[in-house]
């Protein structure tokens, strides 16, 4: 029973998060990424097909446009190179009050890349101001097998800076300053859940999600409590301290169950 109401908390979690994902996303398509080095461009001039240009943002950052040569955009919003491009036909006596119009195709410059417990790992572009949420949902949500954290790394300077976000636990408080804005060259990798082992005399014996602050008792649980052999006296647990050497603790069925843990479950001798 315990275990398939946590099987349902985390279910509820999961459609909260995909809410906020999938709402964020469409909130954030009007908005406008910048600009950078192979950037793909068709500029369209109106009433001046001779004018027509694909154009590819070099490493400088520049394009070059018929009547004017290299125009420097690294920076700017597909928007304001359009009003860019036309004060400079304007400006040289080549047209009055030109309409300038741009399209934009993937914008290579733009990119985060999505690693980990997600339906499609990969890399994505950013189009205009995404957030955390935005790109998870980008990459097609979180496994169930997911965790609930997600680290984002990013560049500042000359280091890498390494952030975790509770993702679980910014849903469940409807707090989304956590709700980073992701930037371009940002990694964002989802964990696998942690874990626990279960064995001895149990009715399923196994591998299994290890819940927040979940029990013993509650693991029990999960491995379908003890079979007609185990006993609840003498419950052991093996653990790695923090150098790393196994132990081997008996503990009470009110315990917490840590990541990794190894339950072992006696056989009673009577």
């Amino acid at each position: 029973m315990i275990y398939v109401m946590n099987k349902l908390k985390f279910l509820m979690i999961f459609v909260l998060l995909w809410m906020i994902c999938t709402g964020s996303a469409v909130a954030g398509e009007t908005r406008e990424s910048v600009l950078g080095p192979g950037d793909a461009l068709k500029i369209f001039v109106y009433g001046q097909p001779d004018l027509t240009t694909e154009a590819r943002v070099s490493e400088t950052g520049s394009i070059t446009f018929p009547l004017l040569g290299e125009i420097l955009v690294d920076g700017l919003t597909p928007s304001a190179v359009e009003r860019k491009i036309a004060k400079l036909l304007e400006s040289r006596d080549i047209l009055r009050k030109p309409q300038v119009n741009i399209l934009t195709g993937s914008l290579q410059s733009q990119m985060v890349s999505v690693l980990g417990s997600v339906r499609n790992q990969g890399r994505f572009p950013i189009e205009g101001k995404r957030s955390l949420t935005d790109i998870l949902a980008m990459a097609g949500g979180i496994f169930p097998e997911g965790g609930e954290q997600v680290t984002l790394i990013r560049a500042d300077g000359n280091k890498f800076v390494k952030e975790v976000i509770d993702v679980s636990e910014m849903v469940r408080s409807g707090d989304l300053t956590r709700n980073l804005i992701i930037r371009s060259d940002d990694l964002i990798y989802v964990e696998r859940a942690p874990r626990f082992y279960i064995y001895g005399e149990v009715q399923r014996p196994g591998t299994y999600r290890l819940e927040r602050d979940m029990t013993v008792i509650q693991a029990l649980s999960v491995g379908g409590g003890l079979n007609v052999r185990g006993t609840e006296r003498g419950l052991r647990i093996q653990r790695r301290d923090a150098e790393g050497n196994l132990q081997m603790l008996t503990v009470k069925s009110s315990d917490l169950v840590e990541p990794d843990d190894v339950l072992y479950i006696k056989e009673s001798l009577f």
